[in-house]
């Protein structure tokens, strides 16, 4: 629907980050006027290379209600794509309080700043598959209960059901997105396990593998994700979907070692790693029904597994 980003005004928080600046390249080339905060500015690697002046970049932490608040009104955004946060696992665990505030307190920044805003058309809040916890049916569906049991998983639990209760009380128009493991260009966290495998794999060394490489997840392209983003924030209102959460994934789920062979194999490479075992407080086994964004959003993955890495190789062997 390139007709309904057109001169749309968009928040992005996260902007510069990995899935952030991947939203903004595309909703740039879409036409929209985009409106990026971030705590870091002009991060040297993501997808912003020749569009920062395209962009209002604001760099501020969303978790001062103050600052959130004067941006809203400031520039008076149509459509917010919330996507800051502490997305590092590990990160959480090390310091559960400062991913409670990106992750907890930054998103009730954003409904509270956006309450009663009648130009806000729709927000689009990040949260994760790790929002549901563990669970011994699986896939997990929309409706599967939120029980996250460590720092990471709780504070996406945690946001998950504010958003809901900002619809239900105050009827502002958010609906929630869990997603698969997001891999693809512009995502230098190298404690995740597809950068991580690729410099090896570009670059040489050996591969840690922090967990038994048992762990099942599924993996999603980055690209197919922001089209899921933009085909919820365009429907949101048309459907009449405000307070539903949205799960999105390729339905394909792999092991690690799998995975790990896969990225060698098409780069090219012998396999190089070394399984550590010391995986502490991630769950072991997690994928994603993405039936409902399927029927309702008419969305589906573009990419293969294989094609998806294949872009994302090139795009590594380019910048490292």
């Amino acid at each position: 629907m390139a007709d309904f980003w057109k001169n749309k005004t968009v928040l992005i928080t996260g902007h510069e980050g990995f899935l952030g600046s991947n939203m903004a390249r595309v909703l740039s080339g879409s036409g929209a006027r985009i409106i990026g905060v971030d705590k870091v500015k002009n991060r040297p690697d993501n997808m912003l290379e020749g569009l920062r002046k395209n962009i209002i970049s604001i760099k501020e932490d969303i978790s001062d209600l103050r600052s959130v608040k004067k941006i809203v009104n400031k520039y008076k955004p149509q459509v917010i794509f919330h996507i800051a946060a502490e997305a590092i696992v590990g990160e959480a665990n090390k310091d559960p309080v400062a991913a409670f505030k990106s992750n907890i307190e930054g998103t009730w920044n954003i409904l509270e700043a956006s309450r009663d805003k009648k130009f806000i058309e729709a927000i689009v809040v990040a949260s994760s598959d790790k929002a549901y916890g563990s669970h011994k049916i699986l896939p997990y569906k929309e409706d599967a209960a939120l029980k996250g049991s460590h720092p990471y998983d709780v504070s996406k639990s945690c946001a998950d059901l504010i958003c809901r209760a900002y619809w239900n009380t105050y009827r502002v128009p958010v609906c929630v997105t869990r997603c698969g493991n997001i891999y693809g260009p512009g995502d230098f966290h190298l404690s995740r396990i597809a950068p991580d495998a690729i410099r090896r794999a570009v670059k040489g060394g050996t591969l840690l593998i922090r967990s038994d490489g048992k762990f099942i997840r599924d993996y999603v392209y980055v690209e197919d994700i922001v089209n899921g983003y933009m085909a919820l924030a365009e429907n949101m209102k048309k459907l009449r979907l405000y307070g539903e959460a949205f799960n999105f994934s390729c339905e394909n789920p792999i092991t690690v070692i799998e995975m790990v062979k896969r990225i060698y194999k098409l780069a090219g490479k012998k396999p190089d790693y070394k399984i550590l075992n010391k995986a502490k407080y991630e769950i072991k086994n997690q994928f994603l029904c993405s039936m409902k964004a399927r029927r309702v959003l008419n969305w589906k993955p573009e990419y293969t597994l294989n094609q998806g890495l294949k872009k994302t190789i090139a795009w590594y062997e380019e910048k490292l």
